[in-house]
């Protein structure tokens, strides 16, 4: 853009985020899922792949039964593993979660049931908990039904390799790759006030898998959370379901929403401390570090998608109602028009304006505004001259294209990450499952 167009319309303000992980004092530490004290991860070669450098199988304990909160997929076909998992994580309590990549164990019937359950029991007698105290997660080829061998091979390897390492949660993070090209971890540490003049370090970390079939509800991943704070089972499910709602469920590469979505979360309660439940002065710090943890998995997951060579972030302020900016928001973010233009460098800011006409909800088109990688492209309804070779370098610069559209229409928005659509990703799911 010339300078003198620039000059003409400022770009439009983003909504800041309120009560940030940050403001409350957390800053990014090492260890992923076990920066949280009583912890332990491990991943390990079981046999699901051909591949014998290739780690298959996770495994994350706590030291001993805690709270555990969780949220699941809503795709009817969900699978073996979440069925399970869903009914023992209701109880409130856990001690251990055992996923696999390879085989997403899903639409196998009463068989894939019987395994799931029987890799839990393999767990539990290496642990000497309950059965019920362990939940699984699969990930990988739909309709195969798993054989019970590779749990049974892995498992003891996974329970003896079992560690409260940065490396361990590495391992347990890399064992949960599909088409990821890389593990996707994050973790926060803070010291917050533990009553009696005392202050407690809290930690919150975890890691996540996930590349394709992603959109809510909630993507197609195995996330696996802990925390040491001293949560009430209810407190954590709280702070895990509305981290997710503003991550997780806020992602789309694909619009497909997976059948063994599943993201745990285990709270030791090591930091010490009072018990933190939804009214204790400290829990919106610990809920804003459970998000901000959520949120950069999220992130690395859309900047990870299936063939995707840019992160992508679509605003939509101004709207009417959040619902309404979510709306648009999503046909944006899944309209392959947009994510084709970008992964051409093209700043066709027609398809942006396009996808969010056909999204249904009501608008003046003469009160909209849009900015494209930071640069006014419409206002009022009406083209902005544009510099191509400007926005071409822009593009080449930037790993994250924003876009950012105003509705005229009230002041709620919301935030979708996306990514770009390549030839690489027909690639990859054309012979994904041969």
């Amino acid at each position: 853009m010339s300078d003198s167009t620039q000059t003409s319309f400022a770009c439009l303000e983003v909504p800041a985020e309120v009560g940030t992980a940050a403001e409350y004092g957390f800053e990014r530490c090492e260890g992923g899922v076990c920066a949280a004290e009583g912890v332990s991860a491990a991943g390990v070669h079981a046999g699901f792949r051909d591949d014998p450098q290739r780690l298959d199988l996770a495994l994350v304990v706590a030291d001993e039964l805690c709270p555990v909160a969780a949220t699941f997929t809503q795709n009817r076909f969900c699978a073996a593993p979440v069925q399970v998992s869903k009914a023992r994580a209701s109880r409130g309590v856990s001690r251990a979660i055992v996923l696999n990549s390879g085989n997403a164990n899903a639409s196998t019937g009463k068989p894939g049931l019987e395994i799931a359950r029987d890799s839990a029991a393999i767990v539990a007698h290496r642990l000497g908990c309950s059965e019920e105290d362990v939940l699984v997660g699969s990930t990988g080829v739909i309709g195969v039904l798993p054989k019970l061998d590779p749990f049974a091979n892995g498992i003891p390897l996974a329970a003896e390799a079992l560690e409260h390492s940065v490396d361990a949660a590495n391992a347990a993070a890399r064992a949960v790759m599909t088409t990821d090209t890389k593990s996707k971890e994050s973790s926060w540490q803070a010291r917050l006030n533990g009553g009696e003049g005392k202050e407690i370090l809290v930690h919150v970390g975890g890691f996540v898998k996930g590349s394709g079939m992603i959109s809510p509800n909630m993507a197609t991943m195995l996330a696996v959370l802990s925390t040491d704070a001293p949560l009430t089972s209810s407190a954590a499910q709280t702070a895990l379901s509305w981290a997710v709602g503003h991550s997780f469920n806020k992602v789309t590469v694909d619009s497909d929403t997976s059948t063994n979505d599943t993201c745990i979360m285990f709270a030791t309660g090591k930091a010490g401390g009072p018990v933190i439940d939804e009214a204790s002065e400290v829990f919106p710090a610990i809920a804003a570090a459970v998000r901000a943890v959520c949120e950069d998995l999220a992130r690395q997951i859309a900047a990870d998608g299936e063939g995707a060579t840019k992160l992508v972030t679509v605003y939509v302020i101004n709207a009417a109602t959040e619902e309404e900016a979510e709306v648009a928001a999503r046909s944006i973010a899944n309209s392959p028009l947009v994510k084709t233009a970008i992964f051409g460098h093209d700043a066709n800011w027609g398809r942006i304006a396009a996808a969010a006409g056909k999204c249904g909800i009501e608008f003046d088109q003469y009160e909209v505004d849009i900015d494209f990688l930071g640069v006014p492209v419409l206002r009022a309804g009406l083209p902005v001259p544009m510099d191509e070779d400007d926005m071409l370098k822009r593009f080449e610069e930037n790993d994250e294209v924003t876009i950012v559209v105003s509705l005229g229409k009230g002041e709620s928005s919301s935030r979708i990450w996306t990514c770009d659509l390549s030839h690489e990703y027909v690639t990859i799911n054309g012979d994904y499952r041969t």
